[in-house]
């Protein structure tokens, strides 16, 4: 399957300079201790020891720091996502992993990380490009897999695959978007389970 990593737009400054680094280890110990909406651009230059003016040369706003520490977020969960497909062979195996993986990792955020998560809601909610890279790296995933699928003859092949992954990705939505998981906690031991082969029984060729 095509590899794709979740990023968001390029910051300022040169990309390898180690300030970039402290400023964003230190932007993720202030969201993870106080949110990321109660952080500000002169806490983080403060614990920093640097001016916000020269915090403003690697990053334009705040935003841009949060959309960073978001980009990492999302992409453990593709990676987690991408790791469960991986370990096996069969498309419908492989779908049930995703699906599995998807809720696994996204709840791991949800409950471990929960300021980091907040970035997560908050990016959703302002359709950040991390996100919409995210999403799209999740639509070209399942695209894949259905594919795999059908080629192998595992999936029916008479509906549109377009339209087919955009049911799946509906079907995905509310276990991979942070504003909806919150309304689906109840649901997380049965979901994967159900939902795969839902999804399964209706892909059956």
């Amino acid at each position: 399957m095509t590899k794709a990593s979740t990023s968001p737009a390029p910051a300022r400054g040169p990309a390898d300079h180690e300030v970039r680094d402290q400023i964003v280890q230190a932007a993720t110990q202030h969201f993870r201790l106080y949110g990321y909406e109660k952080t500000t651009v002169s806490d983080l230059a403060k614990a920093i020891g640097f001016s916000k003016a020269y915090i403003y040369k690697f990053f334009e706003s705040k935003q841009a720091i949060g959309e960073l520490i978001c980009a990492n977020c999302l992409s453990e969960i593709e990676a987690d996502i991408r790791a469960a497909i991986g370990a096996v062979d069969r498309p419908p195996e492989k779908l049930r992993r995703m699906f599995k993986a998807m809720v696994e990792s996204s709840l791991r955020l949800f409950f471990e990380d929960r300021k980091l998560y907040d970035i997560a809601a908050s990016a959703a909610s302002g359709r950040w490009e991390a996100v919409r890279a995210f999403e799209l790296h999740m639509q070209s995933m399942v695209q894949d897999l259905l594919r795999l699928g059908r080629e192998t003859e595992d999936f029916e092949r008479k509906t549109p695959l377009d339209e087919t992954t955009a049911a799946v990705c509906l079907v995905m939505r509310p276990y991979l978007n942070p504003l909806l998981l919150q309304y689906s906690l109840d649901s997380t031991e049965e979901a994967p389970a159900q939902l795969s082969s839902l999804v399964l029984r209706s892909l059956s060729p």
